[in-house]
């Protein structure tokens, strides 16, 4: 479905990406971890369209989509959960969840969607038309990842979708993302939650300095002596 073949991104004259290469299965849920600095939110960001390779290719459902801009990364049925949310805080939540189903296609199943959504995330039916920047940080995320849904894509992109949260969300924040896997969403996942990550994901890349320096499944991972004293401090 997603093939990345030796993806370069600079800021400016500082690489932040060195020829990663990855790829992910229909109806896969891929783990990225790594530290902070790692380049997890620049490969999230580069594969959403927001920012552009310096060099190598991003292979969507056999087309490449590199060159192409934001919104048609949209269009081909991908959608992104950015770091710390980036809700529309004055809006109400309703409004910011119809963001989401701005494109033709999606626009015509909006209540059906915002449907799915409430059932996914029941907190937010008495939340509709309450301000985004009202609701607490479980619920932004939830409303966060709502949107994105909303949009109905083939591929979900989630950057860090624990940050911030009390344990308990974050276990209510995961197991709605094992959900919308299990109903066909594609899923690639960005966490430092390494624990977490690995419990959901089929198969995960371990991210360093820009680098891919290991990959495999979460169980063959986990039994590297070097990934458990850098990622979980054994």
């Amino acid at each position: 479905m997603l093939e990345v073949e030796n993806l370069q991104v600079a800021y400016g004259a500082a690489p932040a990406l060195w020829d990663v290469s990855l790829t992910l299965r229909a109806g896969e849920l891929l783990s990225v971890v790594g530290p902070n600095g790692a380049g997890k939110t620049t490969l999230v960001n580069t594969l959403a369209g927001i920012l552009r390779a310096r060099g190598g290719r991003i292979v969507f459902d056999g087309r490449d989509i590199t060159a192409w801009p934001a919104h048609r990364f949209c269009e081909a049925g991908i959608a992104v959960v950015p770091e710390g949310r980036r809700l529309f805080v004055g809006m109400t939540v309703r409004e910011n969840l119809e963001l989401g189903s701005l494109l033709p296609a999606a626009k015509a199943r909006r209540s059906a969607s915002l449907e799915a959504v409430l059932a996914l995330f029941p907190a937010l039916k008495a939340k509709l038309d309450a301000a985004a920047g009202e609701l607490s940080g479980g619920q932004q995320q939830m409303v966060a990842i709502a949107r994105a849904l909303m949009a109905r894509p083939r591929l979900l992109l989630l950057d860090e979708p624990s940050l911030g949260l009390s344990p308990l969300i974050v276990h209510e924040m995961f197991s709605a993302i094992r959900r919308v896997n299990a109903e066909g969403v594609s899923v690639l996942l960005v966490e430092q939650n390494v624990a977490m990550a690995m419990q959901l994901a089929t198969r995960a890349y371990v991210l360093e300095e820009g680098r891919v320096v290991a990959e495999g499944t979460p169980h063959d991972l986990m039994q590297q002596p070097e990934i458990q004293r850098a990622y979980l401090g054994a």
